[in-house]
């Protein structure tokens, strides 16, 4: 059964289907997205050892070829998939947890 990982980003305006099944020593990725950025690496085939770092980090290769915003959190939607996949996280875990979120407060 693959992964699947909806990413809202509020921001922009868009939301991202993530998916994601195991194959081997890759994980196949496929998103559905509006986002112009987000389409041109939609489709990929991820080497998993390549998830490991976050400065040498297949994902964010691609998330910087495609010229997605800084901010842009779709890469982190995708390793999260990745690690889902790869066993690193618990599906159980993370369908119990089921949102990450970030949230913009004001200073004290």
């Amino acid at each position: 059964m693959p992964s699947v990982v909806h990413v809202n980003s509020s921001i922009c305006g868009f939301i991202h289907i993530i998916k994601g099944k195991l194959d081997g020593k890759n994980i196949i990725i496929d998103i559905e997205t509006p986002c112009s950025k987000v389409k041109q690496m939609s489709s990929m085939e991820i080497p998993m050892m390549q998830t490991l770092d976050i400065k040498d980090n297949y994902v964010m290769d691609r998330a910087q070829e495609a010229r997605c915003c800084p901010g842009c959190i779709l890469p982190t939607g995708v390793l999260h998939v990745c690690r889902l996949e790869s066993g690193m996280i618990s599906k159980t875990l993370a369908k119990q947890v089921e949102t990450m979120t970030i949230e913009f407060k004001e200073a004290d």
